[in-house]
């Protein structure tokens, strides 16, 4: 068998909880290839042992059984942009702080090499958005796991941003931003804007404006099969455009629109990990002090 790891590096994984998990997957003859970036970061650790290494996706072929991702949120996304549409399962080991997406803990090492090992893991498909929009914007990868998000610059002031579902009118959000997220992403950026919680396999996808000025304004849900298009007006001639932790700066005259993308991704989780449960876990749902 063989995995493959990626991570940004720093300090956020630990020598030792490293050095253990690479001498689980010795352990059960899992053969272990290493992000290069991050080998020339550590490879003073292994030293006369030496780990093949590979620098993108095209070098993993279905032969791999999944890239491990060391970090935390930020590293998974970074993983799933990293490795594109090439089909192969992230796992995501959390190192960070809330690890809403990288569920598996650190302590949970070796517990998780030995599911690796005997297949004792589930596997989720996750659907992504797609940005289209009239000048080229994020490279190769114009994909996002948790939403896109349109955004004033600065302290510059409230923006009008005209949406359209299918072409037919919406709303005209006078806001500082808007956020379209998927049933992954309900739980971000669009959680802490008031939007509502979708599980993972909810067809849809959430559109919820980042600080209205109008009260009756509200998260709105629909099909994830709809194209959703915007018009930007403001006082200033540029604004945000962001895919998960990514962004650019474009001017109001661009158009854009969202819809899903054509392939989707595996996440892989322990058996005893349910979605329900991470909630409770994560985000404290119903967590009631008085019980």
């Amino acid at each position: 068998m063989k995995i493959a790891i990626y991570s940004r590096g720093g300090e956020t994984v630990r020598q030792e909880d490293l050095v253990l998990l690479l001498d689980e997957l010795e352990k059960h003859k899992i053969t272990c290839y290493i992000h290069s970036y991050y080998y020339e970061q550590i490879r003073h650790l292994f030293l006369p042992d030496q780990y093949p290494t590979f620098t993108d996706a095209g070098d993993l072929d279905n032969s791999f059984e999944c890239i491990i991702s060391m970090g935390g949120d930020g590293t998974l996304l970074d993983t799933l942009t990293f490795m594109g549409n090439s089909n192969i399962p992230v796992l995501g080991i959390n190192f960070g702080r809330l690890g809403f997406l990288a569920t598996i803990g650190k302590h949970e090492l070796v517990h998780t090499v030995n599911a690796l090992a005997n297949h004792t893991y589930v596997i989720d498909k996750r659907s992504l958005i797609h940005l289209d929009a009239s000048v080229p914007l994020f490279g190769k990868t114009p994909y996002a796991l948790n939403e896109f998000a349109i955004h004033k610059r600065d302290t510059s002031s409230m923006i009008r941003i005209h949406t359209y579902l299918n072409g037919e009118f919406l709303n005209t959000y006078w806001a500082d931003g808007i956020i379209v997220s998927t049933p992954t992403g309900s739980t971000g950026y669009s959680l802490s804007c008031n939007g509502p919680v979708l599980f993972p396999d909810s067809a849809s996808f959430v559109i919820t404006p980042v600080a209205p000025h109008n009260l009756n304004v509200r998260p709105i849900i629909i099909p994830d099969n709809s194209i959703v298009s915007f018009e930007v007006e403001g006082r200033t001639d540029q604004f945000i455009c962001a895919l998960d932790s990514r962004r650019e700066i474009v001017t109001k005259d661009i158009q854009l629109a969202v819809k899903k993308e054509t392939f989707k991704i595996s996440l892989i989780r322990l058996s005893e990990n349910s979605f329900l449960q991470t909630l409770r876990n994560k985000l404290s749902w119903g967590l009631d002090k008085r019980n």
